[in-house]
């Protein structure tokens, strides 16, 4: 998968490459250096044809092997990904096509086996329903498989989002319809040989290319039944509409901007070791990383003081070494959009002075303090390292400001632990880290409200969204 001199073939249909009828060639750039390390052939329509007639033929035979069987292909998935940690091999490409750190990067791999593993649990425990609610019948109630699931995800987490959409629509019996991101496909095309090794012909398959190319041929056939997907809240529009008339059952995870609430009690070193955590984990192109820091007015300023000498201590650079504590930005335009954000904030504006590398996707850290409550820096998702600071005299301040914003994916408070939990109660978001920057674990539901989306990833909650119940009554008439 790392060979630079060929290029990636970006479709998997019967567990092989396949050549693309029409390829386009396009070049992968590794962020770090802006220069490009590797190319990638699209499939197109052709090959998304192709997958979804491979997907739909090997779906009933899937759905019918016994949750055991399945669970044990995921669980021997999550074996090979585990297996990587030595090595590194997805690791290093996760670094090469993201600027994740490569640390960051391990802990995703090791995430996406957990993924795999409980998935494989949550399968294994479930057992159908007899109810005798009625004199002489019987209602026996039963999982049944969706269906056929098109699974579309970004680049910022290229093997831990498929995995978390991937491996629960396995597990109830669904065949998978895979599009990597076309910003980082070698480590979406690396996944899929991993679990094509484990699975029927058929019941994955993955094409990379032009998003619009593939989704409207797999969204607009009825033998898809249900679409996970990640990414922009605009493109989740498009997409719910896209399946809105043949009612296709739609998971989206779309768009956040995360409040992060300092209470008057919290103490100001953790909230800083939180908010590093939360702000900068993936370089902060994360869909829950922390945008907007509500702070009380009497402590606004030495914040972000404080905040601001940790950033500075940060060191960009190779997000390779180990040394490094902040990579570079995925795409080539990132910095200049979110230094476009920070200067039209209208606030007060610290950059740190840390050493930027010359090449490379980098940008400097950035805190804007007291910014336009109507900037587009305090309204936009940021999804980069720069951060606004907004003083409250009163919590319900805050808490209407975040119930009339558009978003509410996550969010997070820093104070007493109890005060703390009854103010993230109140947070009109769909999961709240209270004195932690890491709420998320796949054991636990991660779903947003308003325009962050619908439906449910993670717990049992995630399996269900890709089973469907039926219902039985027998009436016993010996």
């Amino acid at each position: 998968m790392t060979n630079t001199t060929q290029p990636l073939i970006g479709a998997r249909i019967g567990r092989e490459p396949v050549a693309p009828e029409h390829p386009t060639r396009h070049e992968l750039v590794d962020p770090a250096t802006g220069a490009a390390w590797a190319s990638v052939w699209y499939g197109g329509e052709p090959e998304a044809r192709r997958a979804l007639d491979s997907g739909a033929r090997a779906q009933p035979d899937w759905a019918a092997l016994t949750a055991g069987r399945r669970a044990a292909a995921l669980r021997a998935v999550a074996a090979d990904l585990r297996e990587d940690r030595p090595a590194g091999e997805l690791a290093g490409l996760i670094t090469r096509e993201t600027g994740k750190r490569i640390a960051e990067s391990r802990a995703e791999v090791a995430l996406s086996a957990a993924f795999f593993e409980w998935f494989a649990d949550v399968v294994s425990g479930r057992a159908g329903q007899v109810w005798d609610h009625v004199p002489g019948l019987r209602h026996e109630v039963g999982d049944r498989a969706l269906g056929v699931v098109a699974v579309l995800t970004p680049w910022n987490f290229p093997v831990s989002i498929p995995a978390r959409k991937i491996a629960p629509a396995l597990a109830a019996g669904c065949s998978v319809l895979f599009k990597p991101s076309e910003v980082a496909p070698a480590s979406g095309l690396y996944l899929a040989e991993v679990v094509d090794r484990h699975l029927p012909n058929g019941v994955v398959s993955t094409v990379v290319g032009e998003p619009a190319v593939i989704s409207d041929v797999w969204l607009a056939d009825r033998r898809v039944r249900g679409l996970t997907f990640t990414g922009s809240t605009r493109v989740g529009r498009l997409l719910a509409t896209a399946v809105a008339p043949r009612f296709t059952r739609a998971v989206l995870e779309l768009g956040g901007n995360a409040p992060f609430v300092v209470l008057d009690d919290a103490d100001l070193d953790l909230a800083v070791d939180v908010l590093m955590v939360a702000k900068y984990r993936n370089n902060g192109q994360s869909c829950i990383a922390a945008n907007q820091v509500w702070a009380p007015r009497a402590l606004a300023d030495e914040f972000a003081a404080r905040f601001g000498r940790a950033s500075n201590r940060l060191v960009l650079g190779d997000p390779a070494d180990e040394a490094t504590t902040l990579g570079p930005l995925a795409l080539p335009s990132d910095p200049a959009r979110v230094d476009g954000l920070v200067d039209s904030s209208g606030g007060e504006v610290w950059r740190a002075d840390t050493a930027v590398p010359r090449a490379g996707h980098f940008a400097r850290p950035a805190v804007s303090v007291r910014p336009g409550r109507d900037s587009a820096f305090v309204r936009e998702e940021i999804f980069g390292p720069a951060v606004s600071v907004l003083e409250y005299d009163a919590i319900e301040e805050v808490l209407e400001a975040v119930a009339s914003s558009p978003y509410g994916l996550g969010g997070y408070v820093v104070g007493a632990p109890r005060r703390a939990a009854d103010v993230a109660r109140a947070l009109d978001v769909g999961i709240v880290g209270v004195n932690t920057g890491s709420p998320n674990t796949p054991q636990v539901p991660f779903a947003g409200l308003k325009d962050s989306g619908i439906g449910v990833e993670g717990a049992q909650l995630g399996l269900d969204m890709f089973l469907t119940r039926q219902t039985v009554a027998v009436g016993d008439h010996r």
